[in-house]
């Protein structure tokens, strides 16, 4: 720690003064200049130091009665505010201000642009000084901050009992953000995103989801994209996953609200909201995306009508992507490949077929069992079999 003694300046007692309050001041470097005008003119006297630095001997020694009173605070040398203590206020008369209210509440949330002529119209008839479109900003501005421009639209709610109509108000429900958390084992981060798709007059959909660590991927098309489609997409991947899923993670959607967000719950699974705006947090999904559209759904779009005969190709192409294609983020390895290993590292070094062992094949037959499970068979009856293949 820096330290500097000002004996001279502090009558009966040395005080130590402390750069490490300085260390975040704003004001730091014109804080250290006046230090060191203090030192030089200790040293070398009032003239000198009016021929160097062009400073009153009256600053320095207000700078050093400053010191004083503040026990040694070099924060007391920073220099003060210079705004104006007594501002210029606008004045405006009650006439304009009233005619622009009434204006905005006939034709809502006009600009200033549209209001200039009509206010200039008026100020004529009335023989009143108009005002510059700029100043009519500011006067909106001053009228939000005063309240008196009720602008936004309020939704009301009727009463079943009484019949009568109450403002409903909502408060804004603070999301879950992600805030470093890293995924470190299978399961602990999904990445959940959706496809809009266009073709033949119609809207198709496909929701995606991947798991960070094994890159183990799941998608599923629908008509619509509401929350009870993403309900549906939640139920089925929790059955599809050969992990626990611990935290899942969504972009602001609608579609990841209501019954989505109601299911979530249920399942105590945490789950994390991106910032607005900010696609670059659910990276790993949105390149499975482009992936997974590349390489087929931009070649089937001709079935999206019929999303039946759609899910049963993607589930044919997702089964190959899981346990076939060699991913370059998992170094080459297939998901299925890098799930195992992970599970049960004695299989890394075998110099035997990759799926030796019951239970490795038991985890890689039930995967591609639930793949080729077409949709129409429904997914009630594949829980069924689920549960005898492993019995």
């Amino acid at each position: 720690m820096q330290i500097t003694f000002f004996e001279n300046y502090f009558k009966g007692f040395r005080k130590v003064l402390d750069y490490s309050l300085i260390e975040s001041h704003p004001q730091k470097e014109v804080i250290l200049k006046r230090l060191e005008i203090i030192e030089f003119f200790k040293e070398y006297g009032r003239e000198a130091t009016a021929k160097a630095y062009k400073v009153k001997k009256s600053s320095v020694y207000l700078w050093i009665q400053k010191l004083r009173k503040s026990g040694g605070n070099l924060v007391a040398l920073s220099p003060k505010s210079k705004v104006p203590i007594n501002k210029r206020k606008r004045v405006i008369s009650k006439e304009i201000k009233d005619f622009i209210v009434d204006y905005r509440e006939k034709h809502h949330k006009v600009g200033q642009e549209t209001i200039k002529p009509a206010l200039d119209k008026y100020c004529n008839e009335k023989n009143i000084k108009t005002i510059s479109t700029a100043t009519i900003g500011r006067v909106i501005r001053d009228l939000q901050e005063e309240g008196r421009l009720n602008e936004q639209q309020k939704k009301l709610r009727i009463d079943a009992r009484t019949g009568k109509l109450h403002e409903r108000q909502r408060k804004p429900k603070k999301k879950l953000r992600r805030k470093g958390e890293v995924a470190k084992e299978c399961g602990d981060i999904i990445q959940i995103d959706s496809i809009t798709k266009f073709t033949k007059g119609v809207k198709r959909y496909v929701i995606s989801a991947i798991d960070e660590k094994t890159r183990f991927g799941f998608q599923y098309g629908y008509t619509n994209l509401s929350s009870e489609s993403a309900k549906d997409f939640m139920e089925k991947l929790l059955v599809v996953m050969p992990f626990k899923i611990k935290h899942i993670q969504t972009d602001n959607g609608s579609e990841f609200k209501k019954h989505f967000e109601k299911f979530v719950e249920e399942q105590k699974i945490p789950h994390f909201f991106n910032y607005p705006r900010h696609p670059k947090s659910n990276a790993i999904v949105e390149r499975f995306n482009r992936t997974t559209q590349e390489q087929h759904i931009n070649l089937h779009l001709d079935e999206m009508t019929d999303i039946e005969t759609f899910n049963q190709g993607l589930m044919d192409y997702l089964l190959w992507y899981n346990t076939e294609k060699p991913h370059k983020s998992l170094n080459k390895l297939t998901p299925l490949d890098f799930l195992i290993n992970s599970t049960f590292p004695h299989t890394k070094n075998s110099n035997m077929y990759r799926y030796s062992t019951p239970l490795d094949k038991g985890i890689f037959f039930c995967y591609v069992k639930y793949l080729k499970k077409k949709a129409s068979l429904g997914w009630q009856k594949w829980v069924l079999d689920k549960c005898f293949f492993w019995c």
